[in-house]
C-alpha cells in the first residue's frame, strides 16, 4: 500500500489486505492479531497506526525521504518458501539445447536470474 502518512483507513486497508478490525483486534478468516490500545484498532475507529500493523503482522514499512510516500507491503508469512523442491525448468542451454533442471536431481543447485528492469 501506498500512503501519504503513518495513518491507514481500516476500510481501505481491509480492502486491500483483507484484515478487518474486531474488538479483539485485526483478524483475518479465523486469525486475529491484538493491537494496542490507541492504534487506532477499534472497530469504527478514523485511521489504523501503520507502525503498529507494521510490527504487529510482520509488514514492511518503507519511507522514501525524497517522495514523502510510504510503502507498507504484504505480511510476513514465517518462511518465503514453503518448500525446496523446484519445478522442472526446461530451457535452453548456451547452444541453444534444452536443458532439464531434473538432469542434475539429488545435486545441490545454485539459480542466478537476472533482469534489466
Amino acid at each position: 500500500m501506498l500512503l501519504d502518512s503513518l495513518t491507514v483507513d481500516p476500510i481501505d486497508f481491509e480492502k486491500r489486505t483483507g484484515w478487518h478490525a474486531q474488538p479483539e483486534g485485526l483478524c483475518k478468516g479465523d486469525q486475529c492479531v491484538p493491537m494496542p490500545a490507541g492504534s487506532g484498532a477499534a472497530a469504527g475507529a478514523i485511521g489504523l497506526d501503520a507502525t503498529v500493523l507494521a510490527e504487529r503482522l510482520r509488514m514492511p514499512l518503507i519511507h522514501d525521504d525524497i517522495t514523502g510516500v510510504w510503502v507498507l507491503g504484504p505480511e510476513g508469512g514465517g518462511r518465503a518458501l514453503t518448500t525446496a523442491v523446484a519445478p522442472d525448468l526446461r530451457l535452453p542451454d548456451v547452444h541453444g539445447d534444452e536443458f532439464a533442471l531434473s538432469s542434475l536431481r539429488g545435486r545441490k543447485v545454485l539459480i542466478a536470474s537476472w533482469a534489466s528492469y
